[in-house]
């Protein structure tokens, strides 16, 4: 396997005891050489999934995974790119015939079921993707172990450490690049940092190199040698923000695709060029959305590719097989689905029944999306409260929609949602409604929101989109709304729009994928739905003053209201005061009770009136940290409503605190 530049995958599958006593025999003949992945408490020198982030950029001879008691598949594909030529993976699972009846642990992380549930339609294809693949082994405990005879492959010759073809070229086209913004992409393992380092090496100017995290560019400073000098992307920012750029005509950017849309192009605005390095397939959770959204902000941008792999050989037995379990092909985008459509729903069997149907609106969804990560792909196939529509041609989809099930809680849990008290698992948009909004009973509806919508780049603004929302309309059946969460632009509020959504809530903060601040829009259906969209939209009018991002934002909205207290506001306030309800959904509300009240109130005014951060604010008020802030806020808050009116506040106070007791 060493002299032909391949991994190769094991599946141990039988008891766990039986699993763990075979990798471990093969750990030991390795000499301990071997990288182990679990959650397992037997399994005590092994890394976390969860923590497999920080071993990207690293490179390892063999590796064991545990997928006993759970499968976390995107830390699986991203082991696999940290082996060297010669490895194996191994992976430890049950009987494979009693896997796709098991309950995955890892499950209870996309599920948003209230504990671990089988997933039969990923393992059935998983393992239908092994037992079709002639290059994976399979060790099933009760059968012998036989190894097939496998046929030869060419001699490898590792990579030199010297530019390869493909980089060569580009490095010559860079030298002599005008200003300009370069993309490189690639599947992982083809020497994109590699290239970056060489370029870096060859400079004649001074450059900054920034990433998602400092290890991730472990590779690249090997190449560059002194010429390597990084800075975080938020202190880069900030430097550019103050005016304080620093001394340097390149950028160097690895991973783009992982920092958001707009902070990179504010970190790319601020050099005359610009280099950044990106996979585009696989497990980092990107996509070719990158290319085709935040690419395309970028007149005469520059895009290369890398194909040859250079830790391992073209066709690794490994890389081949995690593409085709996880369904990293993207060529969906290549070919153009004409003629007409007919709009349907997926059925999840076909997942079994005839699975190239629904992998291949699968990769539109994922192609056409800036995040997309092996998480999705499980949700999509097992997890409960899911639904898509798609179009289709004859041969191939052209749009999906995927819709997922929310609210139905009860009163008494909705209102613990509202003051604070609770968080159920997902139901992203009803708890919002509560958390944030101001009906303590939002939460009781029922609604489905729109997860991602997608429709085939070459196929866009023939209202194929607009159809299929209309469609999930009309069969929404017993649903009070569909909702929709995502990172407002112009552009994008102006789809949902046209669809007949309508706003009911502006976000404080910006979405750590787009860059972007939250927006929530619905598209009543029922009168109680209708009913919540009109006292949800009459608060974010009232409130939109308050709201510092959204003031110069032209929304559709009713007229403000008056700005004197009100019933809402002495309901929020009792749910700031008395439980848990957080600051940035009682902002406008504070602000009128500051108004109101001549208390001083310095911890609230400090922040709400003269616009001092948290630092700030604890520090002129010798204050020990965030919490110790906010509970002297809160405080401020009760003593300001005990001054209004005493009687009132205390019956809001025995009727919230009552809340926490459901």
């Amino acid at each position: 396997m060493t002299r032909e530049g391949i991994r190769r995958l094991l599946v141990i599958a039988g008891e766990s005891a039986w699993c763990l006593t075979q990798a471990r025999d093969f750990a030991a003949e390795q000499g301990g050489e071997v990288q182990w992945v679990s959650d397992s408490p037997d399994v005590p020198q092994a890394s976390s999934p969860r923590a497999l982030q920080r071993l990207l950029g690293r490179e390892f001879s063999h590796a064991v995974f545990d997928a006993r008691h759970g499968f976390d598949v995107a830390a699986f594909a991203a082991l696999s790119g940290t082996l060297t030529a010669g490895s194996w993976l191994i992976l430890l699972t049950p009987p494979l015939a009693n896997w796709p009846t098991t309950p995955d642990a890892d499950s209870i992380r996309w599920s948003d079921a209230a504990g671990a549930i089988a997933t039969p339609n990923f393992i059935h294809h998983f393992c239908r993707t092994l037992q079709d693949d002639d290059e994976a082994l399979i060790w099933s405990q009760h059968h012998a172990f036989s190894s097939p005879d496998f046929p030869r492959r060419p001699p490898w010759h590792p990579a030199t450490g010297a530019p390869e073809r493909e980089q060569a070229a580009i490095l010559e086209r860079l030298a002599c690049q005008p200003p300009a913004v370069t993309v490189v992409t690639a599947p992982r393992g083809r020497g994109k940092s590699a290239l970056a380092g060489m370029h870096l090496a060859q400079l004649a100017g001074d450059a900054i190199v920034t990433a998602p995290t400092r290890a991730a560019t472990d590779v690249m400073a090997h190449y560059a040698g002194e010429r390597f000098r990084f800075m975080a992307p938020d202190a880069l920012a900030q430097q550019l923000a103050d005016g304080d750029a620093p001394d340097a005509r390149w950028l160097i950017v690895d991973e783009a695709a992982a920092i958001p849309g707009p902070l990179l192009h504010q970190l790319v605005a601020g050099f005359p060029q610009a280099l950044l390095t990106t996979t585009v397939q696989g497990y980092e959770g990107t996509g070719q959305g990158f290319l085709l959204k935040f690419c395309a902000g970028f007149p005469g941008l520059h895009h290369e590719t890398l194909s040859t792999p250079l830790r391992w050989a073209a066709g690794c037995p490994l890389e081949a097989f995690i593409s085709r379990a996880l369904l990293f092909e993207e060529d969906i985008l290549i070919r153009v689905p004409e003629g007409d459509y007919q709009i349907a729903p997926l059925e999840r069997a076909s997942w079994q029944q005839d699975p190239v149907q629904p992998a291949a609106l699968y990769r539109l969804l994922a192609s056409a999306h800036y995040r997309t990560s092996p998480l999705d792909l499980r949700r999509m196939m097992d997890a409960p409260g899911q639904h898509v529509w798609q179009a289709r041609t004859r041969s191939a989809p052209l749009a999906a929609l995927w819709l997922v099930d929310e609210g139905g809680l009860s009163p008494a849990l909705s209102q613990a949602v509202w003051a604070g008290f609770r968080r159920p698992r997902g139901n992203l948009v009803a708890q919002s409604l509560a958390a944030h909004g101001g009906d303590p009973l939002a939460a009781t509806l029922k609604g489905q929101r729109i997860s991602r919508i997608a429709v085939h780049p070459y196929r866009q603004r023939e209202g194929i989109g607009q159809a299929l929302i209309a469609r999930a309309l009309r069969e929404a059946g017993e649903w009070d709304y569909l909702s929709v969460s995502f990172g407002y632009t112009r552009e994008l509020w102006r789809f949902w729009q046209r669809a007949g959504f309508q706003l009911v809530r502006a976000g404080s903060y910006r979405e750590a994928s787009s860059g972007c601040y939250t927006a929530m829009a619905l598209l009543p259906i029922t009168a109680a739905g209708r009913a919540l969209v009109n006292r949800e939209q009459q608060r974010l009018a009232r409130d939109l003053p308050w709201l510092t991002a959204w003031r110069d934002e032209p929304l559709d909205l009713p007229p403000a209201a008056d700005q004197a207290l009100n019933e809402a506001d002495w309901q929020e306030l009792a749910g700031f005061a008395f439980a848990y309800r957080p600051l940035s959904a009682s902002t406008a509300a504070l602000q009128r009770l500051l108004i109101a009240c001549d208390l001083p109130l310095a911890a609230l005014r400090a922040q709400l009136i003269e616009g001092h951060d948290e630092t700030q604010t604890c520090a002129r008020l010798h204050l020990n940290g965030r919490k110790a802030l906010l509970a002297a806020q809160r405080q401020q808050t009760a003593t300001a409503l005990a001054r209004l009116d005493e009687s009132r506040s205390k019956t809001l106070h025995d009727q919230v605190i009552n809340l926490q007791f459901f």
